[in-house]
């Protein structure tokens, strides 16, 4: 992974759509079967929509029938993890390890060889196909 990506806030709000903004600086999610990404099947690669950084290889990438991307790993290194303890709940958030940005929520429910279910935010995500 290349250096930390720092910007203010204002700044994420220039080069953020909306929807982008809300989920990766905000915290949000976006509406279950909203995103296009979570019906992408061709190879690639999922990238992170704040700073491009690559997360997820797309032979990772699973229907879990959550209604958002789901992978089973993430690339080495690509993702930090932090504790989120709202909506009365423990779950473990996900987040871009180069820009901080919020990605979704990993839970112990996914497929092996990980048995981890990556419930990302489409709106965080881009594709970048194989060529």
């Amino acid at each position: 992974m290349s250096s930390k990506v720092e910007k203010s806030d204002g700044e994420w709000q220039k080069e953020l759509d909306p929807l982008q903004y809300n989920v990766l600086r905000k915290h949000g999610t976006e509406r279950a079967f909203t995103s296009p990404l979570n019906d992408e099947k061709r190879a690639g690669t999922f990238r992170c929509a704040g700073c491009g950084e690559p997360l997820f290889d797309s032979n990772t990438k699973y229907e879990s029938g959550s209604g958002w991307p789901s992978f089973w790993a993430p690339k080495d290194g690509a993702v930090e993890t932090t504790t989120d303890r709202s909506h009365f709940m423990t779950r473990t958030e996900v987040h871009c390890a180069k820009c901080g940005g919020h990605l979704g929520h990993v839970f112990p429910d996914g497929p092996q060889p990980t048995g981890e279910r990556y419930c990302m935010n489409g709106a965080a995500l881009k594709f970048e196909e194989k060529k």
